[in-house]
């Protein structure tokens, strides 16, 4: 657009002077205002030349300018006649980032109310309700204005600036199932050859865009015709492809289970487990000191996740050197474009220093989601991290494995602790797990078997804001394995209800694919 609707962010015409008249900055270059707007960690920003642009959701265009004086100023830009161009309105859930959400929900996940976007008390802001047209501020309903990584509100509480509803739930962006397989489909051979993204297969004979593992010739007796969904490896999660999209290797496909077509349940006993050179920790640096309820802890395995600001917002688990595991929750899409994005490990703080000398900072290459219902997802870092004393890798469970009723496990992360504690710290919080059976009792027979509960500890503790995605870690055979991963549940530390995680080893089979892939 050469003219501006709303606030300018998709403005792309050519004007490359301040209202004042002062010549616009390139944005490419450091001189001579300092600023973190790189044209490469902003790909859809449209950062040209030094035209005028609006990247992070201000009022208008803008530049920094080439006066050494004037770090930045607003540009003129003629407002368009005709109206913007429709967003994609959801109410009951959220797509993406969720900035055509206009639905009601106006507390956190932990309850605390929203503040009023028309209010400047507790939290001073410049999302001011008629400055922004467009972006429907009202109330104190979650919304984005500023392309977040999801809506997001301010909260009433002054010690709690700002914080994502991600208890609002995502809009389902899968494909309608066309046919059905029996058990785990193994001897499904029927014609559907889209992934439940929509993506077509790839033919299994082929050799682009992916090299298979897995071919007519390794497997003769699979059936593998042309592009069709199979299950030539009893993939516990149902007929899958290698697919056309060359940033996806596999996925599942476009199929369901048939009903009435069960599967071995994996509440059974579980077996002894043994495992290498993971779940390891230096137990010297137990000091005392963002779980709710949590104290300041050494869970070198827990990652921080960020935006191209920066900000955390969802916390991980590293697996391999080269892989996190954290929830779909987190993120906007399936295949993201996570340019700008970092995983930060190896520190205590939330926001280390530069003197904090075991930060390791990687980028994030690119998402993989899990199984439809695992709301799973691994994050690839662009190079594997060095393990130290503070980085290590945390043990997958056994597939299939349950952790007996008991076992005591940690929860870790950064999130809101609800003033109990310092969420400036990671923070470590203990639970013992409860049995499968007496969990479904108090859910009222709701609890999946890829669930796993643990009891609701002492007042206040449990996964909050900010924590999604981390681990619930659980010492076994001297290891800490990674047994459940921290969800949206819509309370945050309820004393009367067992705290869900998804269940790990329910997926595991899942997880050790994508990384040989």
């Amino acid at each position: 657009a050469v003219c501006m609707t709303c606030n300018g962010e998709d403005y792309r015409g050519t004007v490359d002077h301040t209202e004042s008249g002062i010549e616009c900055q390139r944005w490419d270059l450091q001189h001579p205002h300092k600023h973190p707007y790189h044209p490469n960690k902003y790909p859809d920003k449209g950062l040209d030349d030094n035209y005028c642009r609006n990247p992070d959701s201000s009022e208008r265009p803008w530049c920094y300018t080439t006066d050494p004086g004037r770090e930045r100023e607003y540009c003129r830009i003629r407002v368009c006649k005709k109206r913007p161009r429709p967003i994609n309105v959801t109410n009951s859930c959220f797509r993406g980032k969720g900035e055509g959400y206009r639905g009601r929900v106006n507390v956190t996940v932990s309850g605390i109310p929203c503040q009023r976007w028309d209010s400047q008390v507790p939290h001073k802001h410049h999302f001011v309700p008629e400055k922004y047209p467009c972006k429907d501020l009202q109330e104190n309903y979650c919304r984005n204005p500023d392309g977040s990584e999801a809506p997001w509100c301010f909260t009433s509480r002054p010690t709690m600036r700002i914080a994502f509803c991600f208890h609002i739930r995502r809009c389902p962006d899968e494909q309608d199932a066309e046919e059905c397989y029996h058990g785990h489909g193994k001897h499904y051979h029927g014609h559907v050859s889209k992934t439940r993204k929509g993506i077509t297969c790839q033919p299994w004979a082929a050799q682009t865009p992916h090299v298979p593992q897995i071919s007519p010739a390794t497997h003769p007796e699979a059936h593998l015709e042309e592009n069709y969904c199979r299950n030539p490896d009893d993939d516990s999660h149902g007929p899958w492809c290698y697919t056309m999209d060359p940033r996806t290797p596999f996925d599942y496909c476009a199929i369901k289970p048939c009903s009435g077509s069960t599967v071995p349940s994996i509440i059974e006993n579980a077996d002894t487990v043994t495992f290498e050179q993971c779940g390891q920790r230096d137990e010297r640096l137990q000091q005392k000191g963002r779980i709710v309820g949590g104290q300041p802890g050494n869970s070198p395995w827990t990652v921080s996740i960020r935006n191209r600001a920066g900000v955390h917002f969802c916390g991980g688990s590293l697996v391999k050197e080269q892989w996190v595991i954290s929830t779909r929750q987190c993120f906007a899409s399936c295949d993201a474009d996570l340019t700008g994005y970092e995983v930060q490990l190896g520190t205590l703080f939330r926001d280390p220093g530069p003197e904090d000398p075991h930060q390791q900072t990687i980028p994030i290459l690119r998402i993989v989601c899990g199984p439809s219902e695992s709301q799973l997802v691994m994050l690839k870092l662009a190079r594997p991290a060095a393990l130290t004393r503070r980085v290590a890798l945390i043990c997958l469970p056994p597939e299939r494995y349950v952790v007996p009723a008991g076992t005591v496990c940690e929860i870790a992360g950064w999130g809101e602790t609800r003033g109990t504690a310092d969420s400036s710290v990671l923070n470590v919080a203990q639970l013992p797990v409860l049995a499968h059976s007496e969990c479904n009792k108090a859910l009222r027979g709701r609890l999946k078997e890829s669930e796993l509960c643990t009891a609701p500890l002492r007042a206040g503790v449990g996964a909050c804001e900010g924590d999604y995605g981390g681990p619930l870690a659980c010492l076994t055979a001297d290891c800490w394995v990674l047994e459940g991963v921290i969800t949206p549940s819509r309370v945050c530390a309820r004393t009367d209800q067992p705290a869900l995680f998804i269940r790990v080893s329910f997926y595991v089979d899942w997880i050790d694919k994508v990384m040989k892939m």
